[in-house]
């Protein structure tokens, strides 16, 4: 009976210290990705490479899912070039606002953001679908904003806005 008392206060005295560890840790320490970063590449219209406390991190955009044109084993897609085009005017150099997703990496490893420019609070993900260079893509546990994108995709696509007015 001791011992088993003897491991529960252990088991906790774990999980506190899991819970609590992080804040702990000096600044040094790798964070989860939330922050400011500047763009140093767009790659395409849905992902980019930043500058994140001094190290490069890929980010994908969460909840958007423009045309293809990198992939590999895939051709440009219809409006894929325009995306990328859109997505370097809004964000190539500048510095932009990471929030992080509650699934923070996908299978690939790149940090999954909401991505907003500093300069004018500029939602990106959103304006992406809102303009229609962007369908919606929603992932679970990600998905925070899926009605919000969700509708302004409706809209984007009964004014043919980008690709709903190019692409089938």
């Amino acid at each position: 009976m001791r011992r088993l008392r003897w491991l529960i206060v252990l088991a906790a005295f774990a999980l506190a210290m899991a819970r609590f560890l992080p804040d702990l840790l000096p600044s040094s320490a790798p964070s989860r990705g939330d922050g400011v970063a500047r763009v140093e590449r767009v790659v395409d219209g849905d992902t980019i490479k930043v500058d994140l406390d001094g190290r490069t991190e890929r980010v994908r955009y969460i909840g958007v899912d423009t045309p293809e044109t990198v992939k590999p084993g895939t051709g440009v897609q219809c409006f894929g070039h325009e995306a990328s085009a859109r997505n370097t005017a809004l964000v190539a150099g500048r510095d932009v606002r990471l929030v992080v997703g509650r699934e923070a990496r996908d299978r690939y490893g790149r940090l999954l953001a909401y991505v907003y420019r500093t300069s004018d609070d500029t939602f990106v993900n959103e304006a992406l679908v809102r303009d229609g260079y962007a369908r919606t893509l929603t992932i679970p546990p990600n998905d925070r904003y899926a009605a919000r994108f969700a509708a302004l995709q409706a809209r984007a696509r009964s004014d043919g806005r980008g690709l709903w007015g190019r692409c089938d």
